[in-house]
């Protein structure tokens, strides 16, 4: 079985047709759909992190009431951009966040993507080392934190604390057990994946990456999966890594849904970002018995365990259920993920 969850970008706008007017609403909405999603028997409630931008942002307290309110679902981020974060301050937050989930965060973190400012994280007190670039520092915040997530004790203890400690050294709490084991690395390029396989971290691939042969993106995104699978074996971990990608896919059920997604197939698309040449994987929007057919000939889908859909949050709690559910039940059955 697959494991389908979804991810939102968590916009909001002050447009009329938009059912997501303000943060407030977002935020609240989100904890909504993660609950519906969770009763329709979805896998996993991901949600995406943009500072400086009118999108989810800051995601702990998100993570943390979601985990609250559901039972089963995982719940997770896809990503956090390590260049504007404090390790140290994070695994506290993180350890909150599944604790109170009952170990059900799936923690997605990464370079990042590109910027609404410019060097943003300059703004959040960091700047890369002497030669250093950001995505270097990024990572060096990474390896920070999960060093830290092991959970060894590091800091002196005070000789005259305010309450008892334990003997040792101290570690960061809350600590969460096995949350280690739970992180994902974004990538966006076959080297970045390899090394995330190296440092023990499941794979996030996006609906973008580094257009390195020209190929097909899925095609280019299945190599990938099967490049750091074969890091993963070759660095010798001793557990089963977890690989999930993200499509945009809509069921054509209704008029609603053709007027909003109808309109004919979409293709990858080629660009610059952050002076990278990239792809950029289509998005489906067909009738199920079409839609079943074109996700059959998806390489990547294929490869991944898990198929994270991307959702149109603006659209409101009701409409992006039904959506879910369309897939769900109309397509996912028919190729085996159910």
């Amino acid at each position: 079985m697959k494991k389908i969850g979804f991810l939102s970008f968590g916009h909001w706008s002050a447009a009329s047709q938009s059912a997501t007017r303000s943060a407030g609403d977002v935020l609240l909405q989100s904890i909504d759909l993660a609950v519906a999603a969770e009763e329709l028997g979805a896998d996993g409630a991901y949600f995406r992190v943009h500072h400086f931008a009118q999108q989810l942002a800051s995601p702990f307290p998100l993570l943390a009431a979601v985990g609250a309110r559901t039972r089963r679902i995982e719940i997770g981020t896809g990503v956090i951009d390590m260049r504007y974060e404090n390790p140290f301050y994070m695994i506290e937050d993180a350890g909150a966040a599944d604790l109170i989930s009952r170990g059900r965060l799936q923690l997605g973190i990464s370079r990042g993507s590109p910027e609404q400012v410019i060097d943003g994280w300059r703004y959040f007190g960091f700047a890369p080392a002497a030669g250093e670039s950001d995505a270097d520092m990024g990572r060096r915040h990474a390896e920070v934190f999960l060093e830290l997530l092991e959970g060894r004790g590091f800091a002196q203890p005070n000789p005259n604390p305010m309450f008892p400690n334990p003997p040792g050294l101290l570690r960061l709490e809350p600590h969460s057990e096995g949350l280690r084991e739970r992180i994902w690395w974004g990538s966006g390029s076959n080297a970045t994946a390899i090394w995330a396989a190296r440092m023990g971290m499941n794979l996030q691939s996006s609906t973008l990456k580094a257009d390195e042969t020209g190929e097909p993106f899925h095609v280019q995104q299945a190599k990938q999966i099967r490049a750091y699978r074969e890091a993963w074996n070759e660095a010798g971990h001793k557990r089963e890594p977890r690989v999930s990608v993200s499509r945009s896919i809509f069921a054509l059920m209704n008029d609603q849904d053709r007027a909003y997604f109808g309109r004919g197939d979409s293709s990858d698309q080629v660009g610059i970002i952050d002076k990278m040449r990239a792809i950029f994987g289509r998005s489906y929007a067909a009738e199920p018995d079409v839609l079943i057919d074109q996700l059959r000939a998806d390489e990547a889908i294929a490869e991944a365990d898990t198929l994270l859909l991307t959702v149109p949050n603006q659209l409101g709690v009701d409409y992006n259920a039904h959506v879910l559910e369309a897939i769900l039940t109309h397509v996912a059955p028919a190729l085996g993920w159910r």
